[in-house]
């Protein structure tokens, strides 16, 4: 398990003219992510479904005076190939690029046991967390391999690295999000520029988390913010030359 290294210091400008991707962005740490890398520099893609949501990601960092972000709205449980496709088109129209993709969307499904899991809700749960980044990654590649140095994070889990009871499909889920980094990762090496590389957020104060953990005080965990760091070593030229592997906060 890698970790931020000790003497990284993010440069004000480190994602100028950058464009990057969030998915999840209206809420939790996707919105951070969004704020935070438009702060440093990004144009940065709010992708969600819930456009209200987005649209006060949008304005919060329009009014802060960060470079002019784009909503993207898609549902990733019920989007297909083709919505990625279209995807892909409408940000090479407007863009011509793309710089980095952060997969940081989830579904949280049940905490059951296997023998009380509802079909519908693991089904729902692996479209969400690992068929939407499939199928969104192969469909963006070709505008990752327009940057001078792409970089796809994929969001992980501790229940990703080893399955835990009545974690269901949302520990397979992870563990095939990192398989699917890792194998993406090994391809792209030495034919492309592009990285990818995995960050477990670990504790982080949440809706998600207060959902799985609904006795926690919520101060007792890490905020979003204090992941940001690792996120823009990952997104930013400082990590060029890693990929493939997985970090932890």
């Amino acid at each position: 398990m890698k970790q931020l290294p000790s003497d990284f210091q993010a440069a004000q400008d480190c994602l100028k003219d950058r464009v990057i991707i969030v998915t999840g962005a209206g809420d939790g740490i996707g919105r951070t992510a969004a704020i935070t890398f438009a702060a440093h520099g990004a144009t940065v893609v709010l992708v969600g479904r819930t456009i209200q949501k987005l649209e006060m990601v949008y304005d919060e960092i329009e009014a802060a005076g960060h470079p002019q972000p784009a909503i993207y709205p898609i549902n990733l449980e019920g989007a297909s190939a083709k919505d990625y496709e279209d995807m892909a088109q409408a940000l090479f129209d407007e863009f011509g690029k793309l710089d980095g993709l952060l997969h940081n969307a989830a579904d949280l499904g049940e905490r059951t046991p296997i023998s009380n899991y509802a079909p519908d809700t693991w089904l729902r749960v692996m479209q969400v967390n690992v068929n939407a980044p499939f199928m969104m990654s192969r469909a963006l590649l070709p505008l990752l391999e327009k940057s001078d140095s792409g970089s796809i994070l994929f969001t992980g889990s501790s229940v990703g690295y080893e399955g835990r009871a009545f974690w269901g499909a949302y520990a397979a889920s992870k563990a095939a999000a990192e398989n699917l980094m890792q194998t993406l990762a090994q391809e792209l090496e030495g034919t492309t520029r592009i990285r990818a590389n995995s960050v477990n957020p670990g504790a982080t104060r949440t809706r998600m988390r207060a959902a799985a953990y609904p006795a926690e005080n919520p101060q007792s965990v890490k905020a979003p913010d204090d992941l940001m760091p690792l996120y823009l070593y990952l997104l930013s030229d400082a990590s060029v030359g890693v990929s493939g592997e997985q970090f932890s906060s």
